[in-house]
Parts: structure tokens; sequence; C-alpha cells
């Protein structure tokens, strides 16, 4: 009997592969003792509805599926499996040619999970009601359509940093170090630690250094500018900011959880080989 009774399967709707292994799961899954729904990673709110009461989810695509596949996962902590069908494939675990064939070893219980660390954002946390904001990879505050910078007046704890004047600001996870953090020359961290990354996106005459920051931290950024200045989730969800609004971003309680077969170390053996790949993108 399977050990993961019910399967949620979220695919890229643009990749074809993508759509016709989701439909080969939907009727394979059954016959392995599992029922199974399907949901284009395009239609997020949709996915959020039906997670409710399922025990593992299936992405396929690329990261930016996987991103869409562990928000719709809060607040359940439901265990992903990733099957690559995009480019580079950091957080997909297994190659859309062999998902058929492994996937009776994950529904038996074997593997283990790989625990990763979400953050959270707030808009005006000093008014009644903020929204909140989840992300896998990264929170960033970035300028509009203008080439003209912002002023993000940063601060650690409460302790005034600095007040960067820049592109943008980046807050990130250790999985999303490798994303666009590491464009803007963030550090690598290991993936499954804790700590949140500070950098600025193309400084100007203000410090460029970027900042590990520890786990229990709290980033309050206040933007000022005279144009346009958005908030962008995992690269994703975009939400307009007016000038002077002020934003904390925390790490988040809720955390993701991916299914993994690979040995504990798998991300240092393959990590020179993914950034090469990354270069030839």
């Amino acid at each position: 009997m399977s050990g993961y009774p019910s399967a949620g399967i979220i695919y890229k709707p643009t990749i074809a592969a993508a759509d016709k292994l989701a439909r080969v799961l939907e009727q394979k899954l059954p016959e392995m003792g599992t029922s199974a729904w399907l949901c284009s990673s395009w239609d997020e709110q949709k996915a959020k509805d039906l997670v409710t009461g399922t025990s593992m989810l299936i992405s396929i695509g690329g990261d930016g599926t996987i991103l869409k596949t562990a928000r719709a996962a809060i607040p359940w902590s439901i265990p992903i499996l990733g099957i690559n069908l995009g480019k580079l494939g950091f957080m997909t675990e297994v190659s859309a040619k062999d998902a058929v064939d492994v996937l009776p070893d994950f529904l038996a219980g074997k593997g283990w999970l790989d625990e990763r660390a979400m953050i959270q954002a707030e808009i005006n946390p000093q008014k009644d009601n903020p929204q909140t904001y989840y992300a896998l990879n990264d929170i960033a505050i970035g300028r509009g359509a203008k080439l003209r910078v912002i002023n993000v007046s940063t601060s650690i704890n409460g302790a005034h940093l600095t007040s960067y004047k820049a592109d943008g600001v980046i807050v990130s996870t250790a999985t999303g170090c490798t994303g666009y953090a590491l464009s803007c020359k963030g550090p690598i961290l290991n993936p499954r630690a804790k700590e949140m990354v500070l950098l600025p996106v193309a400084a100007h005459l203000t410090m460029s250094t970027p900042l590990v920051i520890s786990a229990t931290s709290t980033v309050e950024l206040q933007v000022q500018f005279d144009h346009q200045a958005i908030l962008s989730v995992d690269g994703q969800d975009e939400t307009e900011l007016t000038s002077g609004d002020r934003i904390k971003i925390t790490r988040s309680t809720f955390t993701s959880h991916f299914l993994r077969m690979q040995p504990e170390n798998y991300f240092y053996q393959t990590l020179v080989l993914k950034l090469s790949t990354k270069k030839e993108l």
C-alpha cells in the first residue's frame, strides 16, 4: 500500500512534455494505491484550494514550478517531489524519463525529507490587517520600468544599517542563494541553512557588501522614490509599492519539504555542474 494515499500533480502548462507526463502520472498513481488530481502551475489559487488533505505534491516543470508548488503547500508542509523539465533544476529531484520508474519507491516511503526555510514579508505591518507574502527563494524590492534608483532605508532588529541607493534590495533564503541573489554576487549557503542573505542590486555610492544574517533577525525596509517600485515574491508575484511603504521581512514559521533519494551531500556534488550549466543558459 502507498505511504501517500493522495497526490496533487502541479505542472507547467506551457511545456507540452510536462502536460503529457502529468496526465500519465494521473493514470498511473491510482494503480499504485494513490489517488491523484491535476492543476496547472498558472492557477496557484486553485492549487491552494485543492491541497487540503493531500499527502504529497508532484511538481512537473522547473524551479519556477517548484516555487509555485511550495507556496501552494502553505500551511500544510506537504512533501514535494520535483520532476525536472526545466533548464537548471536546482530544486527538482528526478528527470522526466525516470519519473514513472522511481515513483513507486517514493510512494513506498523510501528516501528522506529535505526541509527548507521560507521567509515572509508584510507591507506596512503597523497598519491593521497587513497582507503577508511567503517566499521559498527571495523577496525583493526593485525599481519599476524607469532607470532610476530607489532609496531603501534598511534596519536589522531595529538598528539602522544603511540607506541603499540602488536598483533594488534582495532578502534571500539559503535556497534562493543560487538564484537572483547569486546573479547579484551574493554568497552560496547550504540550502538547508536557516540564515538569510541581504544584498542590494546595483548599489550606487552606498554599501554593496552582501550580508548573511541570522534566522531570528527582522529586516525592515522603507522605500522612497519618485517614479515606481515593486515588491517581488520569488520573482513571480509582484505588488506595486507606494513611496514611504515599510516592509518587514522575517523567517517564516512555515517550511517546505522535498522528497529526496540522492545522498544528503548531493548539493555539493552537483553544485559545480549546475553552475556551469547556468553559465551556458
